[in-house]
Protein backbone atom coordinates (compact mmCIF):
# COMPACT_ATOMS: atom_id res chain seq x y z
CA UNK A 1 0.00 0.00 0.00
CA UNK A 2 2.96 2.32 -0.60
CA UNK A 3 1.12 4.72 -2.96
CA UNK A 4 -1.67 5.11 -0.47
CA UNK A 5 0.70 5.88 2.37
CA UNK A 6 2.73 8.24 0.13
CA UNK A 7 -0.54 9.85 -0.88
CA UNK A 8 -1.22 10.50 2.78
CA UNK A 9 2.16 12.21 3.05
CA UNK A 10 1.67 14.30 -0.11
CA UNK A 11 -1.72 15.43 1.07
CA UNK A 12 -0.53 16.00 4.63
CA UNK A 13 -3.07 13.53 5.93
CA UNK A 14 -2.90 11.28 8.96
CA UNK A 15 -5.74 8.91 9.77
CA UNK A 16 -7.93 10.62 7.19
CA UNK A 17 -10.15 9.59 4.33
CA UNK A 18 -8.97 9.88 0.73
CA UNK A 19 -11.20 9.87 -2.34
CA UNK A 20 -9.70 8.09 -5.35
CA UNK A 21 -11.25 8.02 -8.81
CA UNK A 22 -10.67 4.84 -10.82
CA UNK A 23 -11.16 5.63 -14.50
CA UNK A 24 -10.55 3.99 -17.87
CA UNK A 25 -12.46 2.46 -20.75
CA UNK A 26 -14.88 -0.40 -20.21
CA UNK A 27 -13.29 -3.83 -19.85
CA UNK A 28 -9.87 -2.40 -18.91
CA UNK A 29 -9.85 -4.07 -15.48
CA UNK A 30 -10.74 -1.23 -13.11
CA UNK A 31 -13.05 -3.23 -10.85
CA UNK A 32 -10.66 -6.19 -10.73
CA UNK A 33 -7.77 -3.90 -9.75
CA UNK A 34 -9.79 -2.23 -7.00
CA UNK A 35 -10.87 -5.64 -5.72
CA UNK A 36 -7.24 -6.85 -5.59
CA UNK A 37 -6.14 -3.69 -3.76
CA UNK A 38 -8.63 -4.28 -0.97
CA UNK A 39 -7.61 -6.37 2.04
CA UNK A 40 -7.99 -10.09 1.20
CA UNK A 41 -10.87 -10.55 3.63
CA UNK A 42 -12.83 -7.82 1.79
CA UNK A 43 -12.26 -9.09 -1.76
CA UNK A 44 -15.16 -10.49 -3.78
CA UNK A 45 -14.96 -13.57 -5.99
CA UNK A 46 -17.33 -12.52 -8.77
CA UNK A 47 -16.46 -9.40 -10.74
CA UNK A 48 -19.16 -8.01 -13.02
CA UNK A 49 -19.05 -4.98 -15.33
CA UNK A 50 -19.76 -1.73 -13.51
CA UNK A 51 -22.94 0.02 -14.58
CA UNK A 52 -22.75 3.74 -13.78
CA UNK A 53 -20.37 3.60 -10.82
CA UNK A 54 -19.74 1.78 -7.58
CA UNK A 55 -18.11 2.92 -4.37
CA UNK A 56 -15.60 0.78 -2.50
CA UNK A 57 -14.33 1.63 0.97
CA UNK A 58 -11.29 0.08 2.62
CA UNK A 59 -8.52 0.99 5.05
CA UNK A 60 -4.75 0.82 5.19
CA UNK A 61 -2.66 1.45 8.26
CA UNK A 62 -2.82 5.22 7.83
CA UNK A 63 -5.79 5.99 5.58
CA UNK A 64 -9.40 5.20 4.93
CA UNK A 65 -10.11 5.02 1.21
CA UNK A 66 -13.23 5.69 -0.76
CA UNK A 67 -12.68 4.57 -4.35
CA UNK A 68 -15.15 5.62 -7.01
CA UNK A 69 -15.13 2.86 -9.62
CA UNK A 70 -16.52 4.63 -12.67
CA UNK A 71 -17.98 2.69 -15.59
CA UNK A 72 -15.93 3.08 -18.75
CA UNK A 73 -18.79 2.38 -21.12
CA UNK A 74 -19.25 5.24 -23.58
CA UNK A 75 -22.71 6.19 -22.33
CA UNK A 76 -21.46 6.55 -18.73
CA UNK A 77 -18.18 8.42 -19.27
CA UNK A 78 -19.92 11.79 -19.08
CA UNK A 79 -20.66 10.95 -15.41
CA UNK A 80 -16.94 11.00 -14.53
CA UNK A 81 -16.75 14.79 -14.34
CA UNK A 82 -19.36 14.93 -11.57
CA UNK A 83 -16.80 13.29 -9.24
CA UNK A 84 -13.66 15.26 -10.18
CA UNK A 85 -14.03 17.84 -7.41
CA UNK A 86 -14.04 15.17 -4.68
CA UNK A 87 -11.11 13.25 -6.18
CA UNK A 88 -7.73 13.51 -4.46
CA UNK A 89 -5.98 10.97 -6.69
CA UNK A 90 -6.70 9.14 -9.93
CA UNK A 91 -6.08 5.57 -11.00
CA UNK A 92 -6.37 5.36 -14.80
CA UNK A 93 -6.52 1.82 -16.17
CA UNK A 94 -5.62 0.96 -19.76
CA UNK A 95 -6.21 -2.37 -21.50
CA UNK A 96 -2.73 -2.77 -23.00
CA UNK A 97 -3.95 -5.50 -25.35
CA UNK A 98 -6.65 -3.32 -26.94
CA UNK A 99 -4.62 -1.38 -29.50
CA UNK A 100 -7.71 -0.33 -31.45
CA UNK A 101 -9.16 1.60 -28.51
CA UNK A 102 -5.87 3.13 -27.34
CA UNK A 103 -6.83 6.30 -29.26
CA UNK A 104 -10.16 6.44 -27.39
CA UNK A 105 -8.32 6.00 -24.07
CA UNK A 106 -6.02 8.90 -25.00
CA UNK A 107 -9.00 11.10 -25.93
CA UNK A 108 -10.68 10.36 -22.59
CA UNK A 109 -7.43 11.04 -20.70
CA UNK A 110 -6.93 14.34 -22.56
CA UNK A 111 -10.53 15.36 -21.78
CA UNK A 112 -9.98 14.46 -18.12
CA UNK A 113 -6.72 16.42 -17.85
CA UNK A 114 -8.26 19.47 -19.54
CA UNK A 115 -11.36 19.58 -17.31
CA UNK A 116 -11.52 22.72 -15.09
CA UNK A 117 -11.91 20.63 -11.93
CA UNK A 118 -8.69 18.71 -12.72
CA UNK A 119 -6.55 21.00 -14.85
CA UNK A 120 -5.18 23.30 -12.14
CA UNK A 121 -4.90 20.73 -9.36
CA UNK A 122 -1.79 18.69 -8.62
CA UNK A 123 -3.57 15.33 -8.38
CA UNK A 124 -1.34 12.24 -8.42
CA UNK A 125 -2.22 9.82 -11.23
CA UNK A 126 -1.36 6.13 -11.27
CA UNK A 127 -1.65 4.47 -14.67
CA UNK A 128 -2.00 0.71 -14.90
CA UNK A 129 -1.10 -0.77 -18.29
CA UNK A 130 -3.28 -3.76 -17.52
CA UNK A 131 -3.70 -7.21 -19.08
CA UNK A 132 0.03 -7.69 -19.63
CA UNK A 133 -0.57 -11.44 -19.56
CA UNK A 134 -2.32 -11.35 -22.93
CA UNK A 135 -0.38 -12.19 -26.08
CA UNK A 136 -1.26 -8.94 -27.88
CA UNK A 137 -0.34 -6.68 -24.94
CA UNK A 138 2.04 -3.81 -25.61
CA UNK A 139 4.60 -2.69 -23.04
CA UNK A 140 3.91 -0.01 -20.45
CA UNK A 141 6.57 2.12 -22.19
CA UNK A 142 4.67 1.87 -25.47
CA UNK A 143 1.36 2.62 -23.70
CA UNK A 144 3.03 5.67 -22.14
CA UNK A 145 4.15 6.84 -25.59
CA UNK A 146 0.73 6.26 -27.20
CA UNK A 147 -0.98 8.24 -24.42
CA UNK A 148 1.72 10.98 -24.54
CA UNK A 149 2.20 10.75 -20.78
CA UNK A 150 5.50 12.60 -21.03
CA UNK A 151 3.42 15.73 -21.71
CA UNK A 152 1.91 15.61 -18.21
CA UNK A 153 4.17 18.12 -16.45
CA UNK A 154 1.94 19.52 -13.70
CA UNK A 155 0.88 16.31 -11.95
CA UNK A 156 2.91 13.52 -10.38
CA UNK A 157 2.26 10.33 -12.36
CA UNK A 158 3.52 6.79 -12.62
CA UNK A 159 2.76 3.95 -15.03
CA UNK A 160 3.00 0.30 -14.11
CA UNK A 161 2.44 -2.90 -16.08
CA UNK A 162 -0.16 -5.10 -14.44
CA UNK A 163 -2.16 -8.31 -14.62
CA UNK A 164 -5.13 -7.60 -12.38
CA UNK A 165 -6.44 -11.17 -12.45
CA UNK A 166 -3.25 -12.46 -10.82
CA UNK A 167 -2.62 -9.22 -8.90
CA UNK A 168 0.77 -8.80 -10.61
CA UNK A 169 2.16 -5.27 -10.80
CA UNK A 170 -0.47 -3.80 -8.50
CA UNK A 171 1.70 -3.52 -5.41
CA UNK A 172 4.57 -2.22 -7.54
CA UNK A 173 2.23 0.44 -8.88
CA UNK A 174 0.94 1.53 -5.54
Amino acid sequence: MGLFDKLAGWLGLKKKEVHVLCLGLDNSGKTTIINKLKPSNAQTQDIVPTIGFSIEKFKTSSLSFTVFDMSGQGRYRNLWEHYYKEGQAIIFVIDSSDKLRMVVAKEELDTLLDHPDIKHRRLPILFFANKMDLRDAISSVKVSQLLSLENIKDKPWHICASDALKGEGLQEGV
